[in-house]
C-alpha cells in the first residue's frame, strides 16, 4: 500500500468509526493534499477553519479558490471579539513580540479557543501534520489519542516527506498557498510568519524573534513529552 492509499485507508477508518470528524484546515500545502482527499473518498469528515483575523490575504485566497472552485463548504471559526479586544486593551496589538508567554497568549485567545468549539461535538479530528515537520511531531501517530481535546486524533500525513506533499499537489494540480513560491513552507498568521532562507529549518519562519530553544507550536499539537524533551534540550 502506497502512502497515498494508507492515508485515504486513515481517513475513511475515521469517517466510519465516527459520527462526527472534524478537519482544521489552515491551507498549507499538507492541508490542501487533505481537502482534495477528502473530497474524493472522505465526503462526510466536516471542514473547518480558524480565522484568527491576522491571516495573510494568500491564506484568503487560497480559501476563496476551494470554495468556489472546488465547491467545498468550508465552516470558519472566530476568536470571541470580547476576548481579543480585552487582550489588545491590556497588552496591544502586537503583544506576541513581547513575550513567549504573551504569544502563547495570543494563540490561545485566536486559535484554541475556537478550536474548542469547533471540536465541541466532534468525536475526532484530522490534521496535515507531518512528523518530519518538527522534533515535538516526529513521535506522533497517524492514529493517536488527543487528550487535550478528549477525542481521537488521525494524521494520515504523518509519513509523508514534504516531496511527497509536493509531487501530490503538482500531480493533482490542486490550488495551494501562493507564500509557498515566496520561500514559506509553514503558513500561519501573518505578523508571526517569515519567509526563510536556504537551509534554515522549516519551522524557522514561524516566531522566529524567540528563543531557539523554545517549542515553536501556537498549542493545538504539542505533544505534551515532545515538548518537554525540547527545553530540557534532548
Amino acid at each position: 500500500m502506497n502512502k497515498v492509499e494508507q492515508s485515504i485507508t486513515y481517513l475513511r477508518q475515521a469517517e466510519q468509526s465516527f459520527n462526527q470528524v472534524v478537519f482544521a484546515c489552515s491551507f498549507g500545502a499538507e492541508d490542501v493534499v487533505l481537502l482534495d482527499l477528502i473530497r474524493q473518498h472522505a465526503p462526510h469528515i466536516r471542514i473547518i477553519s480558524l480565522d484568527t483575523g491576522r491571516l495573510p490575504q494568500e491564506t484568503y485566497d487560497v480559501m476563496q479558490t476551494w470554495r468556489k472552485e472546488k465547491g467545498l463548504d468550508i465552516d470558519l471559526y472566530f476568536p470571541d471579539a470580547n476576548d481579543v479586544e480585552s487582550m489588545v486593551k491590556q497588552d496591544g496589538v502586537n503583544l506576541f513580540y513581547d513575550s513567549i508567554e504573551k504569544r502563547k497568549q495570543c494563540c490561545f485567545v485566536r486559535k484554541i479557543k475556537p478550536l474548542k468549539r469547533a471540536l465541541e461535538d466532534a468525536e475526532a479530528w484530522v490534521t496535515g501534520l507531518r512528523g518530519e515537520q518538527a522534533k515535538t511531531r516526529a513521535t506522533m501517530q497517524a492514529v493517536e489519542d488527543d487528550a487535550a481535546f478528549g477525542i481521537k486524533k488521525y494524521n494520515p500525513l504523518i509519513d509523508w516527506s514534504e516531496q511527497d506533499v509536493w509531487d501530490y499537489i503538482k500531480s493533482h494540480e490542486l490550488p495551494y498557498n501562493a507564500l509557498h513560491d515566496k520561500f514559506y513552507p509553514s503558513i500561519g498568521c501573518a505578523p508571526c510568519t517569515r519567509a526563510i532562507s536556504v537551509g534554515e529549518d522549516p519551522r524557522a519562519g514561524r516566531w522566529w524573534w524567540e528563543q531557539e530553544d523554545a517549542v515553536a507550536e501556537c498549542g493545538l499539537h504539542v505533544n505534551p513529552i515532545a515538548g518537554k524533551a525540547a527545553k530540557k534540550g534532548a
